[in-house]
């Protein structure tokens, strides 16, 4: 398989799970567009590895193969057949993306195997989100480059757990489906919320009142986010910032949707997506004024 191959698969890919990662991405120049393309394939496909497997026993199987492409990649030795590897390990021979991210991505990815079925508290969900999203902007932020140092990337992973948050916020009741629940039990417990009702689809004022709790965390982690945004080199920072609208617009669509996340999936029409790249323009540039 080429390299041309390999990075047209992780776009389609791209393109077919994450319209909104995906409209963010066609915002980066072309070459740092493609590698962008790459990471959150990979991401994805370690994603997929558990959400996608019959039973905790094959989930551990498939996410021990995604991992040993990730290894693979990085020790720079990718198998001819695997796009995601070919993909990655040409991103890695032009950019200095951290393993250590991906180190706790895996480890996230595995606590989902485990997940049965609520977070104990709220520390312990801040460190799930971290995991599985906070450090993508690890993985993505080296690839335009950036200024401010450490500074910069902790505005990065903060975007990423508001991100999390927010498919949490979007997917509670898909989330039920599948017998999980991100919500901790320590916001249940505060507010008087049963899973019973959730699954019932109840939408109670203690309800609401705990999901405007998360909505607030949320816009503050959106928040020191932006702070970075504008650090990100190039126009890779505009790109960012319609990806981070998007994200926010999820939110008040669920609130647009009277709170209803149980029965409901919440969702921006590509006109919406289109009418927030002027936002983002402004978000950055004006940042500097």
């Amino acid at each position: 398989m080429t390299l041309e191959q390999a990075v047209a698969h992780c776009t389609e890919l791209t393109r077919v799970h994450s319209s909104t990662f995906y409209m963010g991405s066609r915002l980066f120049p072309v070459k740092q567009r493609r590698a962008v393309s790459v990471i959150y394939a990979v991401c994805r496909s370690g994603d997929d590895a558990v959400d996608e497997a019959e039973t905790a026993e094959a989930g551990r199987e498939r996410l021990g193969r995604w991992w040993e492409s990730v290894s693979r990649a990085y020790a720079g030795t990718p198998r001819g057949d695997e796009p995601l590897e070919i993909g990655l390990t040409w991103v890695l021979e032009n950019h200095d993306v951290p393993k250590s991210a991906f180190d706790e991505l895996h480890l996230g990815l595995a606590s989902d195997l485990g997940h049965n079925p609520c977070y104990e508290t709220m520390d312990e969900l801040m460190l799930y989100c971290r995991r599985v999203a906070g450090v993508v902007g690890l993985l993505i932020a080296p690839i335009p480059g950036y200024r401010g140092g450490e500074e910069t990337l902790k505005c990065a992973v903060a975007l990423g757990q508001a991100m999390q948050l927010t498919n949490i916020l979007r997917d509670v009741g898909e989330d039920l489906a599948m017998e999980r629940c991100y919500i901790p039990n320590e916001l249940l417990n505060k507010y008087g919320v049963s899973l019973e009702d959730l699954r019932d689809g109840e939408v109670s004022e203690g309800y609401v009142a705990l999901l405007e709790d998360l909505f607030d965390l949320t816009h503050t982690l959106y928040r020191q986010g932006w702070q970075g945004i504008p650090k990100l080199k190039g126009f890779s920072a505009t790109a960012v910032g319609v990806a981070a609208l998007n994200y926010e617009g999820i939110l008040r669509k669920v609130k647009g949707n009277h709170y209803d996340n149980l029965t409901r999936r919440a969702y921006l029409k590509p006109v919406e997506r289109i009418a927030l790249i002027p936002r983002a323009v402004a978000g950055v540039y004006g940042s500097f004024l």
